[in-house]
């Protein structure tokens, strides 16, 4: 089997730990690194996944997972540049990084797969993008959907359009949580209790998101089938337009995807 490590075991690092455990892969082929001793000695009694060094994890792991923090990829970088493993494959899953600067201070050659999950990787539902640099081959591609496939879905994109896949999949949960949370506030607003509004939006959305995914219809479609003449449905979906509701979702993934960009552009 191939052992793999994971640079930085934050709620991300963890999940994925929990998805190839599940996933058939054994404890003996599996590390991480954390700065925290505290939350090391925590993963390991849960997962019984032992914690190294970030030299350590360099030097003997065929496939690094890098899931720190973008501000924090330097000094990891240059951690693992003396040490590296020839030939390991370095994943990231830092938001904005392009693959050209692990290139840059790895060793050459390096292959690198850039990878923008989201959070629904802690309950299994993930939705994974990735993109291989400039020495990754089609097999490192297939591993790496192999490892992702445990916590979700996966799709291979161009690195060029990682920046947008950021502001639309990787930010997404948090746009759904936001439009959820107003919804469970005007349930209150019209006189429902706060356990009953959010009992209702939140099967209302585990309910929506089940049939966009199994019906294969387009979203218009699904809902034009609940909106009727002159009903209920069409005069909220009148407020919404006349709010600038749409134009306001385009704004903010627009300044997500700029952010990302800027993220990228910082360690040029």
């Amino acid at each position: 089997m191939t052992t793999i490590a994971v640079l930085g075991a934050g709620k991300i690092g963890e999940a994925l730990l929990s998805g190839l455990l599940h996933g058939g892969w054994s404890t003996a082929d599996l590390m991480f690194t954390e700065r925290y001793p505290q939350r090391c000695e925590e993963l390991t009694a849960r997962h019984g996944v032992r914690a190294v060094s970030v030299p350590d994890a360099a030097a003997t792991a065929d496939v690094l997972v890098v899931a720190v923090k973008p501000q924090d990829i330097e000094p990891l970088l240059g951690e693992l540049s003396p040490v590296l493993k020839p030939g390991a494959l370095v994943v990231s899953l830092c938001a904005g990084l392009p693959t050209k600067l692990f290139e840059r201070e790895l060793p050459e050659g390096t292959p690198v797969v850039r990878v923008m999950p989201n959070t629904p990787m802690l309950v299994g539902e993930a939705m994974s993008a990735i993109s291989a640099g400039a020495h990754a081959r089609p097999e490192h591609l297939e591993l790496v959907e192999g490892l992702l496939g445990s916590v979700g879905k996966v799709l291979r994109v161009p690195e060029s359009q990682q920046d947008a896949v950021t502001a639309l999949s990787g930010s997404g949960p948090a746009y759904f949580f936001f439009l959820v949370e107003a919804m469970i506030d005007a349930g209150i607003l019209l006189g429902l209790p706060r356990a009953v509004a959010a009992q209702l939006i939140i099967q209302s959305a585990v309910g929506a998101a089940t049939m966009l995914a199994d019906s294969g219809e387009h979203p218009v479609t699904l809902r034009e089938a609940v909106t009727s003449p002159a009903g209920t449905t069409i005069m909220a979906v009148r407020e919404l337009e006349r709010h600038g509701v749409r134009a306001a979702l385009l704004a903010a993934i627009e300044a997500a995807r700029d952010r990302s960009e800027e993220l990228g552009r910082a360690h040029d």
